[in-house]
């Protein structure tokens, strides 16, 4: 796991004083990097001592019935496809219910599917670190997430750099190279467009390494 930047570490172990129960989020488009920033800075935290727990977006995506059910498989990872009011209550909840385990959904993109229950938030004081597209999106219920987050940073990476990974991501989960590139080019690249014209209200912006 590449290294955080010590400052950036830091600011989040200080967040992390200002309660039992903090969350700070982690934004940016698909492909940028999301899940290496939090995994980094959750390892960095935890080797300075800081309780710190990980709860991802992708748990509320919609699963494939239900997103056959709305006829909108095709465009799975577009803000429509997660289940964003549960994933604010499950924020909420975090927060308001330290005095016990709160089990929360994971994805496995080998299946490419939600899977219930599969991360749990330990009981007692926490930086709660959530990552996910939308966290900063303007829509209800994707807004309110600003009332729960203490700050949301937004992981930034060259657009190039992004869409390579994003193909060979899905190289990697079974397509083919020439379906994987048209997926980033009309599934992916509209999600980031709008994903990139909220980067502004970003507390952090976090340069990833390429």
């Amino acid at each position: 796991m590449p290294d955080v930047d010590p400052a950036l570490v830091d600011r989040a172990a200080a967040l992390a004083s200002r309660g039992d129960r903090v969350v700070l989020g982690i934004v940016g488009e698909p492909g940028a990097g999301k899940t290496t920033v939090a995994l980094g800075l959750i390892d960095a935290l935890r080797a300075r001592g800081v309780p710190v727990a990980w709860l991802p977006m992708d748990g509320f995506h919609l699963g494939d019935r239900s997103l056959d059910e709305l006829g909108l498989r095709a465009r799975k990872g577009a803000i429509e496809t997660f289940d964003g009011w549960g994933y604010l209550a499950t924020l909420r909840r975090v927060i308001a219910e330290a005095s016990h385990p709160v089990y929360v959904p994971g994805f496995e993109r080998t299946l490419e599917q939600p899977i219930a229950a599969d991360r749990v938030i330990p009981s007692g004081p926490a930086l709660i670190v959530t990552e996910g597209n939308y966290l900063l999106d303007d829509a209800e219920p994707w807004s309110l997430v600003r009332e729960v987050a203490v700050e949301v940073w937004y992981a930034d990476v060259p657009d190039d750099v992004r869409r390579a990974r994003l193909v060979d991501r899905h190289v990697e989960f079974g397509k083919s190279r020439a379906d994987a590139e048209a997926w980033v080019a009309t599934v992916d690249e509209p999600n980031a467009a709008r994903i990139r014209a909220r980067r502004h209200t970003a507390d952090v912006i976090v340069d990833v390494p390429s």
